[in-house]
């Protein structure tokens, strides 16, 4: 995705900004405002947000902060698409922990995070071979990572279970920080993947899509 913005303009394209539930990850459950991104360089077939690939519209900082303090919530997740595909997304992030929220980053990994504000907890991916995007992994992403940030592996199949497994083993990930397995929805049987994860005592916590239980494919959810 290009910017064509004036420097002197610090704006970012904005797909939307909403008040829900968290659905995934250490704060699953908890209220907080969602600002999506517009652009993403990934393609994963799986994709539920791909809505988010284009349009959107241009807003400069200070409005994004302004609607966000409307809903009066301390968390707030910065979300895409892929949200470090704008590179105002740094400014953005570092100015919502400077109006004291708890910022969360949800990010592919297959761009650096090595710019990321420390105050903000990043939930990267690693695309598993389901996704038909594994080649974009940027393993040095993992060095980037703190006891606080979170791992997230989204699985298809047993094929991507295996792969998991591998990588959770090879690269030590839950010596890293959390990991978060997670069923494609409508793919993968949830009480499947449980399963799986029990019988391998693996050291990961599985979730599912809490806003999918609830609302469905509904967008803004």
């Amino acid at each position: 995705m290009s910017e064509r913005t004036p420097a002197s303009s610090p704006r970012l394209r904005v797909s939307e900004i909403f008040h829900s539930l968290q659905g995934e990850a250490r704060d699953v459950g908890r209220p907080t405002v969602f600002v999506r991104l517009t652009g993403c360089p990934l393609r994963c077939v799986w994709c539920d947000t791909a809505y988010a690939f284009h349009g959107g519209e241009w807003r400069d900082l200070d409005a994004i902060l302004g609607e966000v303090e409307k809903y009066k919530t301390r968390h707030v997740c910065v979300t895409g698409g892929e949200p470090l595909a704008q590179k105002r997304c740094l400014d953005l992030l570092a100015r919502l922990c400077d109006a004291g929220h708890e910022v969360s980053l949800e990010t592919s990994g297959a761009l650096d995070v090595g710019a990321v504000d420390p105050r903000v907890v990043k939930v990267m991916d690693l695309k598993a071979p389901g996704s038909g995007e594994v080649a974009r992994n940027l393993w040095r992403n993992l060095d980037r990572l703190t006891p606080r940030d979170q791992i997230k592996i989204v699985l298809a199949d047993r094929a991507d279970y295996d792969w998991a497994c591998a990588v959770l083993r090879e690269r030590r990930l839950a010596e890293r920080c959390e990991v978060l397995l997670s069923p494609v929805w409508g793919k993968l049987a949830p009480r499947e993947l449980a399963e799986w994860i029990l019988a391998d005592r693996l050291p990961v916590r599985m979730q599912v899509q809490l806003h999918k239980l609830l609302w469905g494919e509904m967008p803004g959810r």
